[in-house]
């Protein structure tokens, strides 16, 4: 899983989401969908803008923690139009 760390930082730097979405240009939407977890894709550009105005690093901002249940090898789930479920042997 990828943990996203936008909200702490934001808090530490007592930044709101409107400041930072205003100094990237990145629609205030987005910005919110990031700061609550709840984006499922994010772009390369978006995370070059908030790295740079936060004068953080990529590692500083997300974060990789292995899945409990594992997704891939013997585990793979396939998505078929947006549904996930195991492969079938």
């Amino acid at each position: 899983m990828i943990k996203n760390h936008l909200s702490r930082i934001l808090g530490e730097r007592r930044w709101t989401r409107a400041k930072l979405a205003r100094l990237t240009g990145i629609r205030p939407s987005t910005i919110g969908d990031l700061y609550n977890e709840m984006a499922e894709r994010v772009s390369f550009d978006q995370l070059d803008r908030i790295c740079e105005v936060l004068d953080c690093s990529i590692s500083d901002l997300l974060e990789y923690i292995p899945n409990q249940q594992r997704k891939t090898g013997k585990d793979l789930l396939l998505e078929e139009h947006g549904n996930r479920r195991k492969n079938q042997p």
